[in-house]
């Protein structure tokens, strides 16, 4: 089991960084220039001082080794020496924004809770809420449970963010009035009306990223725990007298995720994705809202960061799938890796 973690751990930084790389050089291919906005009566060499203080004179391999130093070793040292009350990065070059000039790890920092709050809840309760249908439709296929079942997954899949959003802001805020349709970012929860506050203008955006990732796992789990209710060993639980319910949580579930674990961690760029979207339609004064504007500034050092942190979130969704499923099936730390259960390569 430690050797397993230990090559999983090990894979992580190279496909890590390998993503950062790709990350850059697609950026830097990108149409745009940050000059591009200044004035036609800025003589050229105001823009090339200009350039020389954005790092522009540079060359791309320079600037790409300075900005994974700065992630690696820097940006980790200050918030070291903030949790510290230690000097050991006073004076080291940051990342800064082109547009703002601010360092841009305070930039996410000050967004960040925002965006954790409703992805991570969207992320945790659309999963639990996919298992829980994936296996009521199952236990009754062809029932009312499995068409509803089918329904959403269907109807998730075939709807985009933003049209769902609409359709929720209309619904739920224009004519029922129980939700706002814009996000006060600045609210703060002090008491219960506040909390309660804070629970409201959260639904909407919840709901819309919930039912995206709802709809990518139901019919895996679906799938996973029929195929389940057929093995041998659920037909003896069953001949041992076992309850339904009994066989169902006890025996089949934690067989039916060993596939749907990788699904749910495959699925945390879906709902970045969805979160950049809905944060632009609900006014969430998030990490997406900060992508956007800086997307529309050519702010390159600030896009960089904040696709490279997302990069780091979805890397990390996938580790900690690796590590729960040989917790559901111990042979997959024995024999090498999940995904050879998962194929049925191991008997």
């Amino acid at each position: 089991m430690r050797s397993y973690l230990l090559r999983r751990l090990a894979m992580a930084l190279p496909t890590l960084l390998i993503i950062w790389a790709v990350i850059f050089a697609l950026l830097e291919l990108a149409p745009g220039d940050p000059m591009a906005d200044l004035p036609m009566t800025i003589p050229e060499d105001v823009r090339d001082a200009m350039r020389r203080a954005l790092g522009l004179d540079a060359s791309a391999v320079t600037r790409f080794f300075l900005w994974l130093s700065q992630m690696l070793i820097i940006e980790p040292g200050v918030a070291l020496d903030a949790i510290l009350g230690t000097q050991m990065t006073a004076g080291a070059p940051r990342i800064l924004g082109w547009q703002t000039r601010a360092p841009v790890m305070e930039l996410i920092g000050q967004r960040l809770p925002q965006t954790a709050l409703v992805v991570g809840l969207a992320y945790i309760l659309g999963s639990l809420a996919a298992i829980g249908l994936g296996v009521a439709s199952a236990r009754r296929r062809g029932g009312f449970l499995d068409r509803i079942g089918t329904a959403i997954a269907a109807l998730g899949y075939a709807l985009p963010p933003f049209f769902t959003a609409a359709v929720l802001i209309y619904v739920f805020a224009v004519q029922l009035g129980w939700a706002p349709s814009v996000y006060d970012t600045t609210l703060a929860v002090t008491d219960w009306d506040s909390l309660l506050a804070q629970i409201g203008q959260m639904a909407l955006p919840v709901l819309v990223l919930s039912l995206q990732t709802t709809a990518q796992i139901t019919r895996y789990m679906r799938a996973a725990m029929l195929d389940t209710l057929e093995q041998d060993h659920i037909r003896a639980a069953r001949a041992k007298g076992l309850s339904e319910r009994r066989v169902i949580w006890g025996h089949g579930l934690r067989n039916s995720l060993i596939p749907v674990v990788p699904t749910i961690a495959l699925g945390a760029p879906q709902i970045f994705a969805g979160a950049i979207i809905t944060e632009a339609i609900f006014g969430v004064n998030g990490i997406g809202q900060l992508l956007i504007t800086s997307l529309k500034a050519t702010d390159l050092p600030t896009v960089q960061t904040i696709t490279a942190l997302i990069a780091v979130f979805i890397v990390l969704a996938n580790l900690i799938a690796d590590i729960a499923l040989p917790w559901l099936d111990p042979r997959l730390a024995a024999e090498g890796g999940p995904y050879k259960v998962i194929r049925g390569d191991i008997s």
